[in-house]
């Protein structure tokens, strides 16, 4: 069998590089996505040549550019991977329109144009898709000092269960994988504070390679049965 084919948003680091290893792991052909100029050459190296694009997933034109260099490459794509988000912190004393407007379009509107633009190519090979969103949702809890955050990441999760459903007609599956505190290089100042840690049921911080496994999963056909589904990594954070 053929490789299957991989697209991975946010690759160049932290949770999206390490999913994106985990994928090449497992034998999946991956195509890393980045934003910052300098880190294509290493991409390259790590993944292959033609499999690092660079590309703002704020924009429908950079959207359709990435997954048709992605077609070109390898004439298929069977899964996605958007592990983008910007991410605020501060009461909503302090937060701006601005603020809940940057939040939107980095974590929501982000995925909406991405996974729009990869739609056709993965009802052909009837593919899969998993978006990256904050554990607790379902809760909704008051968040005191990332509510506008939470908010984006909310309507992602709503949205995503709406694409699930139209999807499986089609063999698509449509899933959201949601970290909770998970300490890495570009992890939030708060992940490292003891009060915290101290409110994890499971009493203890969780690992990027934990949640690379449930993005494998998800991906995998051990799940080919889930879709529309938020697969909280948290260790009982939020519950």
């Amino acid at each position: 069998m053929e490789p299957r084919v991989v697209l991975v948003t946010g690759a160049s680091r932290g949770l999206g590089r390490e999913v994106a290893e985990r994928l090449l792991e497992d034998g999946w052909r991956v195509h890393a996505a980045y934003r910052a100029e300098a880190r294509g050459t290493e991409l390259e190296e790590r993944f292959g040549a033609g499999r690092a694009h660079r590309a703002d997933v704020l924009q429908a034109d950079d959207c359709a550019s990435l997954v048709q260099g992605v077609l070109d490459a390898e004439g298929r794509l069977d899964a996605l991977v958007h592990a983008v988000g910007e991410f605020h912190q501060g009461p909503t004393s302090a937060s701006t329109a601005e603020d809940c407007r940057w939040m939107l379009e980095s974590n929501y509107v982000s995925a909406v144009a991405l996974l729009g633009a990869a739609r056709p190519a993965l009802r052909a090979s009837a593919g899969a898709a998993v978006l990256f969103g904050t554990a607790g949702l379902e809760g909704m809890q008051a968040r005191t000092t990332t509510a506008a955050y939470t908010a984006a990441k909310s309507a992602l999760r709503v949205w995503m269960r709406a694409v699930a459903h139209e999807e499986a007609p089609h063999g698509v599956r449509v899933n959201m994988v949601s970290p909770g505190v998970i300490p890495h290089a570009h992890s939030a100042d708060d992940t490292h504070d003891p009060a915290t840690v101290a409110g994890i049921p499971a009493g203890r911080v969780g690992r990027p390679d934990e949640v690379a496994a449930a993005v494998s999963w998800l991906l995998s056909q051990q799940a080919s049965h889930v879709l529309g589904q938020d697969l909280a990594v948290a260790g009982g954070w939020l519950l």
